[in-house]
């Protein structure tokens, strides 16, 4: 939710994103960057976790729609577009900054963040005649701001959990603990992404006049699978050949997660990069679905014993002499 350090810290900068990047080339600089620096990937390295944490937070604003829009309108005020002290009459909003320190005293060091009482602040400046904030997006928000005409929504409460992939993939329902040290349940979704949002309505702070409680909103980081990575609903994973295997065909067995291996036909003459297909071995949620993709890749013996280095070297002088680089050559010089 806002907070008064949102004038200060540049989250499109932290992911090296432009301010107009879309929410598909946010979402896959972020993958890139949590599994650079992922704590799982980097133990020990504590400016690594520190950076991992750093993005976390910018991707978690700059992925929610409001978030962002909120964000960008703080950030606009703090680069030129506040006002100042004293030019606008009462109504002038100088000393911005301030008033987000007042209401902020005593929110950090807990792992929850609320929305703070954005609806005190605008009160204070509409009743001094300003009312430059009454008819502005932040009355339409649901995290503890005042819908003009209406009573106010109780504040979000934001929190964060770690599940392992396997969890990330079917579902689970897990136990965090409140901001009030009482333990509450969360369904887990079956195939929930790094990064999502899993929304508790009603669950968050009371509202200050009658109105609905607030959301608890739990951010999942999924930690990455040592095999398998995913991609929608499909499941891949890179299975090394040998190139007698590749090349002569062969029958190979793939590992799967969280069941029995499968058996897959490499037809001879395949190339690294060639993806096999298993049907409905995938991630499954409403929506469908997905496959395992079994990524071919030709592994390259680093010893040979002499035997082995004299027969390769007649089946040099027994293979096509056809230049595999040729096709390459034509298109850089075209």
């Amino acid at each position: 939710m806002a907070s008064q350090d949102w004038f200060d810290k540049d989250f499109y900068a932290v992911l090296g994103v432009s301010k107009d990047v879309t929410e598909a080339d946010l979402k896959k600089t972020y993958r890139k960057l949590a599994r650079k620096y992922h704590p799982d990937s980097n133990p020990g390295d504590a400016a690594a976790e520190a950076k991992f944490k750093e993005i976390s937070e910018a991707y978690s604003v700059l992925s929610d729609t409001d978030q962002r829009a909120e964000y960008d309108q703080i950030r606009a005020m703090g680069s030129g577009a506040r006002f100042q002290a004293g030019s606008g009459g009462q109504g002038g909003a100088g000393g911005f900054e301030d008033v987000f320190s007042m209401f902020g005293q005593g929110r950090g060091g807990s792992r929850y963040q609320t929305a703070g009482d954005f609806d005190d602040i605008f009160s204070m400046f509409n009743q001094q005649g300003g009312g430059s904030f009454g008819s502005g997006r932040f009355g339409q928000t649901t995290g503890g701001y005042r819908g003009f005409g209406g009573p106010t929504k109780g504040a979000d409460v934001t929190a964060r959990t770690t599940v392992d992939f396997v969890t990330a993939t079917k579902g689970e329902t897990i136990t965090l603990q409140g901001e009030d040290g009482k333990p509450f349940k969360v369904k887990i979704p079956a195939g929930v992404s790094d990064g999502q949002k899993v929304r508790l309505r009603g669950r968050g702070r009371p509202s200050p006049d009658g109105g609905e409680h607030g959301d608890i909103v739990v951010q999942v980081t999924v930690r990455p699978h040592p095999v398998f990575t995913r991609d929608g609903l499909n499941l891949r994973v890179t299975v090394p050949v040998t190139f007698t295997e590749a090349t002569l065909g062969a029958t190979i067995e793939v590992p799967t997660l969280g069941g029995d291996p499968v058996r897959l036909r490499v037809a001879p003459g395949t190339p690294s990069g060639r993806v096999l297909r298993v049907k409905g071995r995938g991630v499954t949620t409403s929506k469908g679905t997905g496959d395992l993709l079994a990524e071919v890749q030709v592994a390259v013996p680093a010893h040979l014993d002499d035997a082995a280095r004299e027969a390769l070297e007649r089946f040099q002088q027994l293979e096509p002499k056809e230049n595999p680089r040729a096709e390459l050559m034509a298109k850089a010089r075209a």
